[in-house]
């Protein structure tokens, strides 16, 4: 008598991944997730390898995470992947405090960021 089971987050023919607790801004963070937005799969894990960006290693396996969300939990090809949304939310933020002078303190803010990637598959030209 349990809970019925909720549905999918996603349409049929979408899958998605979650990197939760980066440490980085979300505003750094979505610098990289704007750059690979709309991209095919596969293009955008050749722009995030290529990448100067320190985070870009860790949004690239959030993309390879959810092509293979994709291929094995939802049986889609991989070849007509594109990343259909890339969106970047706030989460904690550390707070550190540092002495300054005359005896007051400075705050320093750590802040983190959770990256949710949604790849689709892109429907067949008529």
């Amino acid at each position: 008598m349990g809970k019925t089971s909720a549905g999918r987050k996603v349409a049929e023919n979408e899958a998605y991944a979650v990197l939760r607790n980066l440490r980085i801004s979300p505003q750094k963070l979505n610098l990289v997730a704007t750059m690979i937005r709309g991209m095919d799969a596969e293009k955008a894990l050749a722009a995030l390898t290529f990448s100067r960006r320190r985070i870009s290693d860790d949004v690239k396996k959030a993309v390879q995470s959810a092509i293979a969300n994709a291929e094995n939990n939802h049986q889609l090809d991989v070849d007509r992947l594109f990343i259909k949304e890339a969106s970047v939310g706030k989460a904690i933020t550390m707070r550190r405090f540092r002495p300054r002078a005359r005896g007051r303190t400075g705050r320093i803010r750590k802040p983190f960021s959770h990256l949710t990637v949604i790849v689709s598959e892109r429907q067949e030209a008529v």
